[in-house]
């Protein structure tokens, strides 16, 4: 048996497929857009779960996706990802996968942004937090990067739970709408932020690879990230 058959055989039995050929086939043909997500997703793990695990995980988003979905077409991919990615952060949720200091150093950061803010009448730059938290540079870092990963998860939860309406299946109509809706959330975004939540949610990078695209740390990449989530959510939370 190969790989692919024995990951999906791991997985069917979640429940009875109307069609377990066709079925397998679809998850294998997808199999790649699962390890894309893992891969993308790894860096916030840490040594909570490995990769396997995630795969395995993920192989269960998937099937989830398949099932509400219906017969994939061009858009099945982005649905998917956000089903696949949603397990996965279910799970590192779950494992409480970062320590409370990590999320209160993040929180911290956040509160003190926020305040910097009000005082200067400006995003405060990076020295100014910094100074404001007695804190170094690779620390600054560090928090971003903590925060990044708890943005994406509140944001990533915010859109499935806007998927899954009332349990619903994801038809036609309701797919089209909640496109229309999120291209809208878009528009409200500069062209770097657009092409870091593309790169992000549509090319499953991850932080540190979107920041060698480009060429910035993936702490700027962090605060770019937030700002467009910020904006994002607000245009979201109006529908």
């Amino acid at each position: 048996m190969s790989l692919h058959h024995a990951e999906y055989m791991h997985v069917q039995c979640i429940g009875d497929a109307v069609d377990p050929s066709v079925e397998r086939d679809w998850m294998i043909t997808y199999m790649p857009l699962v390890k894309r997500v893992v891969r993308s997703l790894s860096s916030h793990a840490g040594s909570v779960m490995d990769r396997s695990d995630m795969e395995q995980i993920g192989l269960v988003g998937l099937l989830e996706a398949l099932r509400r979905y219906g017969q994939p077409d061009a858009k099945f991919g982005a649905f998917a990802s956000m089903r696949i990615r949603g397990a996965i952060l279910d799970e590192l949720r779950r494992l409480d996968w970062r320590p409370r200091t990590a999320r209160q150093g993040a929180h911290r950061l956040r509160a003190t942004e926020r305040t910097l803010r009000r005082e200067l009448g400006r995003e405060p730059e990076r020295a100014e937090v910094c100074k404001a938290m007695a804190i170094s540079l690779d620390e600054y870092d560090r928090l971003q990067r903590d925060d990044c990963a708890e943005e994406f998860a509140s944001f990533d939860a915010m859109i499935a739970d806007g998927i899954d309406i009332a349990g619903q299946q994801a038809g036609p109509e309701k797919r089209a709408v909640d496109r229309a809706t999120l291209a809208r959330a878009l528009l409200a975004l500069d062209e770097r932020e657009q092409k870091v939540i593309q790169l992000y949610y549509e090319f499953d990078l991850s932080l540190e690879e979107i920041a060698r695209v480009l060429d910035l740390t993936a702490a700027r990449i962090c605060q770019v990230n937030k700002r467009a989530l910020a904006k994002m959510r607000a245009v979201l939370e109006q529908d």
